[in-house]
This record gives C-alpha cells, structure tokens and sequence, in this order.
C-alpha cells in the first residue's frame, strides 16, 4: 500500500491536472511535499509522479491546440463552400492565422500581373498605413523569396536576415510595423509539392519581437494557406463562369433577336414576292411595307409627286423628296429625311422615284434592309406599269394620230375604241403639245409617258412634237402646259416648250384644240418664249388672234379688267382718259384740253391707272395692247 504522503500527492496532481493548472503549479507539487517532511523513497515517487503529469499537460495542451487548428481549418473549409464573398474568407483565414499561431500580425500579398508586382490584399493587427499600403516588386524580399522557392520560410529577426533581397520600400513597411520575426507560406495551385504548383500569393504571420516558428506553426499556416489559395482559385473559376454564362446570354440574345429579325425578314419577304407575282399596286406596297415597320409609308414619282401612300404622314415638298432620293442614289441605301426615311426607287441607273418612311427617327439595320428590298419590289411594279402603259400608250397613240389626222372619217368609230381602250374621246380633255430640241427629242417619247405615269390620259409622238391629252379635271390650260414644261425638262434634261388648249371633247374638237395648241407653240418660239408653258391666253392680243374661240370679251377683261371694275365702283371713267390719252398720241397737253382738264388732274388719273394694271403699261408692247383692248371695248359697246 502507497504511503499516506505519496497518495495525498498523487491526488493532488490529479486536482491540478483536472482544474487546468499550469505547468509551475505542477513542478511545485515536489517542493510541497518536501516541505511536509515526505521521506526520500516517497520524494522520488511524488518527482516521478509530477514528471509523469507534465507530459500528460503538454499532451492535452497539444491536443487542445491541435483541436483549434482543426477547428479553424474546418470552419475554413465551410467558409470555402459557400463562397458568397471572397474578401470576408480572406479575411477570416488571415485572422484564424493570427489567433492560432499567437502572432501580433497576419497578411496576404498576391501577385498583380497587369503592374508587374505584389499588393497586400488583406492585413489583421497592422496598425501602419504605410505597410497596409505596400506594393513590391516581384522576388523582392521575405515574399519574394517564399514566391520563387514555393517553399515557406521564417526569419526570426527580418531586419538582420541576408537570405533575401531587401529594399528600401519594404525595409520602411516593417519598420513601420514595428515586425522582427516573420513566417511566409506559398499559396499553391495545382500541386502540394514544391514542383509543378503555381504560386499565387503569400500569406504572412509576424511578431514585433524575435521569435522562432515551429514546425508545426509553419505547417498550420502552409494549411491556411491551401485554404486561401483554393478560395481565390474558386473565386476566379466562379468568376470565369459568370462571365461565360453572361457571354452566353448575350449571344443567345443575339442569336433570338437575329432568328426574329430572319423570320420577320422572311415574313416580309413573302409577302413582298406575293405582290409581285399578282401585279399588285404601289398602294399595295406602301400598305404592306407600313404594317411591317409600323410607320405610315408614301411612294413618289421621280418629280417627287405621290403616286401612293397609306393611311397617315405628312405632305412632304416635291423638292425635298427628290433632294432625298438623290441622296439615297449617292449612298446606295436610305437616307434619313429629318424624322424620316427616304430610299430611291431605281430601275439600273434610272431613278424611278422613292419611297418614303414616315415619323421612325430610329430605323435598325434589320428594318432598314427590309425598307430598301421594299424600294426594289415597288421598282419592279413601276417598271410592270410603265411597260403595260407603254403597250397601251403605243395602242392609244394610234388612235390620237388619226384623231388628229383624219377626226371625221368615222368619229364614232373612233369614240368607240377610244372607251375599249380605257379612254373616254367625248369626255373634256387638255391638248397639251411638247417640243424640244433635236438633241433631246428622243427622249421626250419616254418622257411624256412617265408625266402621264399614275394618271389617265393619253401621250404620242405626232409630227415632230409629243401630244398629251389630259383629262379635264379644272386646271387651267396654261397652268397644265407650265407644270408639263417644268416636268419634261426634269426628265429629258433640256428646256421643253409646252402650249396648251382646251378643254374640248370628241374627235373634231381635240383636232381644232391641237391645231390651236401647235399656233400657240409656233408663236411661242417667235416670241422668244422656248422653255416654257402657256395657252393663247396667255399670250395677250396674239392669243385672240391665234385661238379658235377668239375670246374677245376674256381678252377685253384679262387686260382692263382693274380698270373697268375701278370705274363701276367709284362711277369715274379711267377708261376713257387712258383712251383719250392714247388716241392724243400720248401728249399730255393734248389730252388734258381734249379732256377739259387741268394736266394735274390728267397726271392724277394716269398715276392711278398705273396702280391698278402695273408698272411698264405705257411700253410699246404693253400699250399696243392697251389700245386693241381698248378699241374692242368700245366696238363692243356700240349699238
């Protein structure tokens, strides 16, 4: 049986043990019990005995320590798996390094391969913003060194250390810091041996005095590291994966909005073919083209006219159509027009027109390539219109050569084909006669077919001029004679003198109206009037005598007009004194005593004579007007 002594000491190694007690209160337990009188024999069993405690405190402190670095590697590890935040798992591993190994500091440098040196990424218990703040070159210092070899390394006393390469920035860091002795791990990739990792950082455990890492720190912070190094590999492979996946959306949406932009293209292109195929009208076009862009749509001559346009758009001026339709000839495309669009409608180099896309400032590629195939289709239609009106043109100029050669052969004969072939011969009509040079008289054949092009009416070569019959719809006859010269010059690119007369009806009326219209165009030509349009009324006193109607009484009206009404109104006789003045010779004197006036008197109503009909009366041409007009007046008041 154990001595009272030696178990009493036993026990209370075991108390000491139990409560955690450190390793002093262990070794005294000898001392104590020396000092109780314990013999040698029990001495030596109660030394034994507290020798024998020691390492049973060094093993459970071991163990402890060995539990709360698995416990921080575990926890590590479930940090890793849910990646929600790369810095916060840096940051937790920095600091389980620092708490762990027992050091005033820890911190991650990784690498920067865009500025070609190394960054702290993350620091826990630096108190220096200018060691937080340090970039340093690659292989330069502890870091370097670790980053080169992928091997750890510790420096009990940094500053006094010649295995690295020390600098003048990172020697002024750690003196900041305040750091002597300083362990450093490579963050490997690829591989745990030192031969085919990657390195991809350090991480740094640091105390401000001198001090010796053990095998078993250097080993816990290489596993920290491996944790770090996992993280930020993941991080970047998540990283990668985003950015494909997002890249993959994008082409995705690209690919869905190009298989919509085909199948619209291919909707639209059936559709415009299904026009074609059935001799469909611009109108058609325009009315299909504007359902598929969504924005109203109008098709124009070449002179900028409409010919067709559906519902909706502004009335656009001619000029500036032709203007945009050059432009889009230039460009060989669209053109925006202001908040439209404008596409030349061409047949080769022929500019036939253009079409014209309402209020769509933003017109996309794929819309915009739909816009112009639409240009192409209604060229296709206008060429299909104009060879048929040709044919019919060539058919109804046989008829209006012998309308106007032989009109009373057999007049009903001829009203007769005229309505089978569309053309009404009884019906009011404008006889509209072209001529231009020899240089261009070629081409105004063409060119008075394409003035007629979207309207009824009927144009032919006769003689060596081009005859246009026109529908009566009201317009002047001088008027339409004006706007045919401004055309065929457009299209011919040479002036076109145009004469007009009418309206007449039935084949002996449109000959007497063409005979009227070629002694307008001749004295036109004698005037000096080449290039222009007009009617014999437009010509004055030559018109009374050139037209067939001998409108004396227009004549009368179209010249003293202002006058005769001025004289109804006020009940003065400014006819009369311009009468007598030109039967005086013009001589003031002699028509203020014919008149019984004083001159002043005469000057006063001459001034308001010229107020009302204009300036240049009393020129010769003028005047010799004046004076035929006023002679007829006169013979038209006699009894």
């Amino acid at each position: 049986m154990p001595d009272r002594t030696v178990t009493t000491a036993l026990r209370r190694l075991l108390e000491l043990l139990a409560n955690g007690a450190t390793t002093e209160d262990l070794s005294r337990s000898a001392a104590h019990a020396r000092a109780e009188g314990a013999q040698p024999h029990e001495l030596a069993e109660i030394e034994e005995a507290a020798w024998l405690a020691l390492r049973v405190h060094r093993t459970l402190r071991q163990h402890r320590r060995r539990e709360a670095e698995l416990t921080a590697l575990f926890d590590t590890a479930g940090d890793l798996a849910a990646l929600r935040d790369l810095d916060a798992v840096l940051k937790s591993i920095v600091r389980r390094a620092r708490q762990l190994l027992g050091t005033d500091t820890a911190y991650l440098t990784l690498p920067d391969e865009q500025a070609g040196d190394t960054y702290m990424r993350v620091t826990d218990g630096s108190v220096s913003p200018l060691f937080q703040g340090l970039r340093v070159a690659l292989g330069k210092g502890l870091g370097g060194l670790v980053a080169q070899t992928a091997r750890p390394y510790a420096s009990p006393d940094y500053r006094t250390d010649g295995r690295f390469d020390h600098t003048t920035v990172i020697d002024a860091g750690v003196l900041d810091e305040g750091l002597v002795a300083i362990l450093g791990v490579p963050l490997l990739l690829g591989s745990s041996s030192t031969e085919g990792g990657k390195v991809i950082g350090v991480l740094f455990a640091a105390d401000r005095t001198p001090r010796s890492f053990s095998p078993d720190e250097v080993a816990l912070l290489s596993s920290l590291a491996a944790h770090a190094a996992i993280a930020i590999d993941t991080a970047r492979a998540l990283a990668d994966t985003r950015a494909a996946l997002a890249e993959l959306a994008d082409a995705n949406a690209v690919i869905r909005e190009h298989a919509t932009a085909i199948q619209h293209a291919e909707q639209a292109h059936d559709r415009l073919t299904d026009l074609v195929l059935r001799g469909g009208a611009t109108v058609d076009v325009a009315a299909a083209v504007a359902e598929l862009l969504g924005s109203p749509i109008a098709v124009h001559d070449a002179a900028g006219h409409p010919l067709a346009r559906s519902d909706g758009g502004p009335d656009l001026e001619p000029d500036a159509v032709v203007a945009a339709g050059a432009g889009s000839r230039a460009a060989g495309r669209a053109v925006p027009l202001g908040r439209h669009w404008a596409c030349a409608v061409l047949a080769g180099s022929e500019l036939l027109g253009s079409l014209v896309l309402f209020d769509h400032p933003e017109l996309d590629d794929a819309n915009r390539r739909l816009f112009e195939r639409a240009s192409v289709v209604t060229a296709l239609l206008l060429l299909l219109r104009r060879t048929v009106a040709e044919t019919e043109n060539r058919v109804r100029g046989e008829l209006l050569t012998e309308v106007l050669t032989t009109p009373d052969r057999d007049p009903a004969g001829l009203v007769d084909r005229g309505r089978r072939l569309g053309t009404d011969l009884d019906a009011p009509h404008l006889v509209l006669v072209a001529h231009s040079g020899l240089s261009t008289r070629a081409k105004l054949g063409a060119a008075g077919l394409q003035h007629l092009f979207g309207r009824a009416g009927v144009s032919a070569e006769h003689g060596d001029a081009v005859v246009v019959l026109l529908p009566d719809d009201g317009t002047a006859p001088g008027e339409a004679a004006r706007v045919a010269a401004d055309q065929l010059a457009h299209l011919t690119g040479a002036p076109v003198t145009v004469a007009a007369a009418g309206p007449a009806a039935g084949p002996a009326g449109l000959a007497a109206a063409h005979e009227e219209a070629l002694r307008c165009l001749r004295a036109m030509r004698v005037l000096g009037r080449a290039g222009e349009g007009a009617s014999a009324a437009d010509l004055g006193f030559l018109g009374v005598l050139l037209g067939d109607g001998h409108d004396v009484e227009g004549f009368v009206r179209a010249t003293l007009g202002p006058l005769l009404d001025y004289d109804a109104r006020r009940g003065t006789d400014l006819v009369g004194t311009l009468g007598t003045y030109f039967a005086c010779g013009r001589n003031l004197t002699r028509a203020k005593d014919e008149l019984h006036l004083h001159v002043n008197t005469v000057v006063q109503r001459l001034d308001r004579i010229e107020s009302l009909i204009g300036s240049g009366w009393n020129g010769p041409d003028r005047a010799l007007e004046l004076q035929l007009a006023l002679r007829l007046h006169l013979l038209a008041r006699q009894p």
